[in-house]
């Protein structure tokens, strides 16, 4: 079942159109990443699946219902703006905010108090926001977000201001939410946090859904069809062996052995290859280059972008 779907949702401010006619399907208990450049119309997007504003036309559905004013408290929230009081000690705050979303006092205070052990940092409990690195008070809003257990928890660049360490411990623990049956919403740039940790994408850009689908079937889409062969044997005979089924990208000799990258030629198989080279050389080991979800996110926005600007040099 899906979690969560956006349907054919448009949005537009004055003479700027932010959203154009978007849909996307958040499965339950999955992590689902939302991308884009800056400007795409991500935050937009947001705003509308969390109730701040309204679209302009398409709808919203949570567990296949169009949204009602109670679905707020099973949406768990983290912004990219943080807006923690700094005046207010941290307990005081996360029981505030707990009790914002439906909990009672005494369990918003048993729920805080279990959370701030569990990142450690439980002693920092009577400071108030403001005498807070600002990783810390990262993990303070992260608990605010989800101190109710949301059944949808949209997160916006949750990885900002954390060390390694903490980046790592706040993954786990956005891992350890979606196996306890969350659906994830995941807003970010670091596309490396996408490839560990997101099942599906959506990729907006000048306000259009420009790539959608699971992250492994969208990685295969993009491979370069180019492999690295590692062998023993003559390089003259190797580059005859190959003909016309491939192009020879580049050679490296080491101790009686090549290195050689080649790009497969329209509907040419690498086991094809190998059939044609196994007779005269030895091989030692073949490996797939593959582009990473970086290079396919900048790869998608350029053509896009380019294709957009032409059709408006065109009209």
């Amino acid at each position: 079942m899906n979690a969560l779907e956006v349907v054919n949702v448009s949005k537009q401010y004055y003479q700027h159109k932010a959203l154009d006619d978007i849909s996307i399907e958040v499965k339950s208990g999955t992590i689902f990443g939302l991308l884009g450049p800056n400007g795409a119309g991500k935050t937009t997007l947001i705003r509308i699946i969390t109730q701040i504003i309204a679209p302009d036309s398409g709808k919203v559905l949570f567990y296949q219902k169009e949204a009602i004013e109670d679905i707020i408290y099973e949406i768990g929230y983290l912004p990219e703006e943080r807006g923690l009081y700094k005046k207010v000690k941290v307990l005081d705050q996360l029981i505030y905010l707990a009790q914002l979303k439906g909990m009672d006092q005494y369990s918003a205070l048993q729920k805080a108090i279990w959370w701030l052990q569990k990142l450690e940092i439980e002693q920092w409990k009577n400071k108030k926001i403001e005498d807070l690195s600002k990783g810390m008070q990262q993990k303070i809003q992260f608990i605010a977000s989800i101190i109710h257990e949301p059944k949808i928890i949209i997160l916006d660049e949750p990885f900002g201001g954390f060390d390694p360490i903490n980046a790592e411990i706040v993954k786990n623990e956005i891992l350890h939410l979606k196996q306890n049956g969350a659906s994830i919403i995941l807003s970010t740039h670091n596309m490396n946090s996408v490839e560990e940790l997101c099942d599906d994408i959506g990729l907006i850009n000048q306000s259009k859904l420009v790539l959608k689908g699971k992250v492994r079937d969208i990685k295969n889409k993009f491979k370069p069809a180019i492999f690295q062969i590692h062998f023993k044997g003559h390089l003259h005979a190797f580059t005859h062996a190959l003909w016309t089924s491939a192009e020879l990208l580049d050679t490296k000799e080491f101790q009686n052995e090549w290195m050689v990258r080649i790009k497969l030629k329209d509907k040419i198989t690498i086991n094809q290859i190998l059939q044609q080279i196994l007779p005269i050389s030895e091989i030692i080991s073949v490996k797939e280059e593959t582009l990473s979800m970086n290079d396919i996110f900048i790869k998608t926005v350029s053509q896009n972008t380019n294709n957009i600007n032409t059709s408006i040099l065109t009209e």
